[in-house]
């Protein structure tokens, strides 16, 4: 730890001997914790070791994790370690652990809550501010999203110099790097557009004519896209085009990849080798993982919002012996489960769903009025058990997706 004053070298070696606490009590890898205190004893911590990197943010509603996977996949190429959160931890705790774990990193990549997005731009100094999608996600918490836009925009606004990696087909996105400086503009896509039906800077409704949409009475449009991508290639500035081939599942994997290669491109990667090396990102945080559980071989899922639940839903393999949906109602979930009414469980009405969790009850009333045929079996390994033998695709949230991961590891090991 040379270099740093001595009240931030007492803040890691709290963090240290907290971590080793946590892990001696089987409590997890305590980083998190290690984290808390160190910012506790050292409130600028997180400038002290993000100095001297070349960081790249990632934020948005969906998408972060594996976006920032990409991304460090895609710096690697550059050469040197990448300072990361390998488990999502996205608040200011984990990235601080992050930071810590890796030091001497030159090149950090870092997945960055939405709400604190302004705050930790200002304290590591990024190049580069990847911009997903914004919608709806745990209104308990966050508020309204057209809020969440207003206060990610003034944050770009205070670093000019900022490269910002944007999603112009995402309205709520576009506005908030439409004055900014440096913009890479990439069509990721934008499925869901119940967010975005009026302008965030005018209130005008916004139009939309294919891929193309627009602000009536003003000129807020969406911007020509510097990379994009089809069914099988990306394509970029100057007439590069490449295949893109990925282990993930989905269109939306596909726009978090070019976000991904874009950013990296925009700090210096050779645009091939990051396209490469996207490729090779497969299971994120335990997110597609395919475990064997008894009779049943099942896929993991994650779904946190309505625009994610769609997006997931997209993946479900309908020739799958089963579907279990867990839902809980938690503080990282978002007590107020109200957005169920916004997915549309419809899609199901053909099909036998095992709603679980520990909200799985708020479920089945969503499923019944869906008119998709369902059973409730509260505890999801439990659930999957109900399902006739072989392949299983379980659809979770945050908590319910990360208990069963740790119920079904219980059982591997």
């Amino acid at each position: 730890m040379p270099g740093l004053p001595l009240r931030a070298r007492t803040a890691l070696l709290a963090a240290r001997s907290a971590a080793w606490a946590s892990q001696r009590a089987g409590r997890g890898k305590g980083s998190m914790i290690g984290g808390l205190i160190a910012l506790k004893i050292e409130p600028n911590l997180m400038t002290r070791l993000a100095a001297g990197k070349r960081t790249a943010v990632v934020t948005g509603t969906n998408g972060k994790s594996t976006t920032t996977r990409m991304t460090t996949a895609a710096l690697a190429t550059l050469g040197g370690e990448i300072a990361t959160q390998a488990d999502g931890a996205n608040m200011d705790a984990g990235i601080v652990a992050a930071l810590t774990a890796h030091q001497r990193a030159p090149l950090a990549a870092l997945e960055v809550d939405e709400l604190h997005v302004p705050h930790v731009l200002d304290a590591v100094d990024a190049e580069a501010l990847v911009l997903l999608n914004l919608s709806r996600d745990q209104l308990d918490r966050v508020g309204e999203i057209n809020a969440i836009e207003r206060r990610l925009r003034a944050g770009v606004d205070a670093h000019p110099e900022l490269t910002v990696v944007a999603n112009c087909d995402d309205v709520l996105v576009t506005s908030v790097a439409y004055d900014a400086k440096n913009v890479v503009w990439v069509a990721a896509g934008g499925g869901w557009t119940s967010d975005s039906v009026s302008c965030p800077r005018s209130g005008e409704p916004i139009v939309r004519e294919g891929e193309h949409w627009y602000s009536t009475g003003t000129d807020f449009s969406r911007p020509a896209p510097d990379w994009w991508v089809d069914d099988e290639n990306i394509h970029g500035p100057d007439g590069f085009t490449a295949p893109l081939v990925l282990k993930l599942p989905g269109r939306a994997n596909r726009g978090n990849a070019a976000q991904a290669v874009a950013a990296a491109v925009a700090m210096g990667a050779d645009p091939a080798k990051a396209v490469e090396a996207v490729g090779t990102v497969g299971e994120v945080a335990g997110r597609y993982s395919t475990v064997t559980v008894g009779e049943h071989t099942v896929r993991m899922l994650l779904a946190k919002n309505p625009a994610g639940w769609q997006e997931a839903m997209s993946m479900i393999d309908g020739t799958a012996e089963g579907l279990v949906i867990a839902v809980n109602g938690q503080v990282p979930d978002g007590e107020d489960l109200s957005w169920l009414w916004d997915v549309q469980f419809e899609r199901f009405d053909n099909a036998k769903v095992v709603a679980s969790g520990e909200r799985g009850a708020d479920l089945a009333v969503r499923l019944t009025y869906a008119g998709a045929e369902h059973s409730l079996v509260a505890d999801p390994v439990a659930a999957i058990a109900s399902c006739p033998p072989g392949r299983v695709e379980v659809l979770a949230n945050y908590t319910a997706f990360r208990d069963l991961n740790t119920a079904l590891e219980g059982r591997r090991a």
